[in-house]
């Protein structure tokens, strides 16, 4: 965990990395001083590197939810810039994450309530439409608008990008043949499901060069189905991890809802574990590290106020096996931004517990 890590030109102090969390603390889409001094206070307590929560792209339908922050405009823009400088001064490096939510819009969400949700195929879920399907002009907007969203993150001086492709937001969408019901070369097989996302990030890697890293969130589960899966066998995500191996990931980000949970049957490893043994490249795992419960059970569907913490041991025999090369910390760091610290110092009883009310204020 408290290793360096180094690929091109990025140099992360550990191997800890903050996890993407949207927290709806930026009226206008734009982020403020609490959120600055929100990254800073991660960044000051030893986090190697923070995962903004997820910015909008330049996209009309990009927004799903209220006070999320934007990554295009110059107001908006002037305040990632000072969260940059901020986390820098500290010591951290930082990755913002692009996001387009697709199908999970609704009409009457800022900034234009008047727009509806765009997806593959107008739903948000297998038979529950939602929004309108996009074309291929809707297509070519949402991939200039990532290209776009990259370019600014260089020139600002992030360290690098993640695309968020997970969860069943809109490029998730794609990949997903229960919400892909288009005949067009970006439906049907896994290939060209694939496609939308493949053109992104080879729009992304044009935008910013051969050495600027980006990382890709990818999840078998979805908001809409917590039990689907995008792949089934190693075998099948493989075919999945090559394609976009090509298009220029540098380091793929396996979401999961709890980090020690085997992938597939015969094998201990995870989802990280599989993903860098098959593509070859670096791996962020996340999923409940330091709690018991995953976020979706232990914060949202609990009537308990606080989740149960649990000690990281599985985390470091993973971590020193070498199955992943990073792990994304959540809640925890929510909760406590001096969770690292306090780990790393043996103070795990000084920890404390994550309690929903936290969600309430941005600390």
């Amino acid at each position: 965990m408290f290793e360096p890590f180094e690929l091109h030109n990025l140099k992360l102090r550990n191997r800890v990395a903050m996890a993407p969390m949207t927290r709806n603390f930026s009226p206008k889409g734009v982020p403020g001083q609490n959120v600055v001094d929100y990254y800073r206070r991660r960044a000051e307590a030893g986090v190697g590197l923070i995962i903004t929560e997820g910015t909008i792209v330049n996209h009309a339908a990009a927004n799903g939810y209220p006070n999320v922050p934007a990554f295009y405009g110059d107001e908006a823009l002037a305040g990632w810039k000072k969260v940059v400088d901020a986390v820098h001064e500290a010591g951290g490096a930082i990755f913002p994450q692009l996001w387009h939510v697709g199908a999970v819009r609704k009409e009457g969400t800022e900034p234009d309530p008047s727009v509806p949700g765009y997806s593959p195929s107008g739903l948000f879920a297998p038979g529950k439409p939602n929004g309108k399907a996009m074309t291929k002009e809707d297509i070519d907007d949402v991939i200039k608008a990532f290209g776009d969203a990259a370019q600014d993150a260089k020139a600002l001086g992030f360290d690098g990008v993640e695309i968020h492709g997970a969860h069943g937001y809109l490029l998730d969408q794609f990949l997903w043949e229960g919400t892909n019901q288009r005949d067009d070369e970006y439906g049907g097989s896994l290939e060209n499901r694939l496609r939308f996302v493949v053109e992104i990030v080879e729009e992304v890697r044009h935008r910013v060069g051969p050495d600027y890293p980006i990382m890709l969130r990818f999840s078998q589960w979805k908001q809409q189905a917590y039990e689907a899966k995008l792949v089934n066998s190693p075998e099948e995500l493989e075919r999945f991890l090559k394609p976009l191996v090509e298009a220029g990931v540098d380091i793929f980000h396996a979401s999961t809802r709890r980090f020690w949970e085997p992938e597939f049957e015969g094998s201990n490893l995870n989802l990280a574990g599989w993903t860098q043994k098959l593509s070859g490249k670096p791996t962020m795992s996340v999923g409940s590290v330091g709690l018991t419960e995953d976020f979706i059970s232990g914060t949202f569907a609990s009537k308990q106020e606080a989740v149960e913490q649990s000690g990281i041991d599985e985390l470091v025999e993973r971590m020193n096996n070498g199955e992943f090369d990073l792990i994304a910390v959540g809640r925890a760091l929510l909760q406590d931004p001096e969770w690292l610290v306090k780990v790393k110092e043996g103070r795990l009883n000084e920890v404390e517990a994550f309690a929903k009310k936290s969600l309430a204020k941005l600390y």
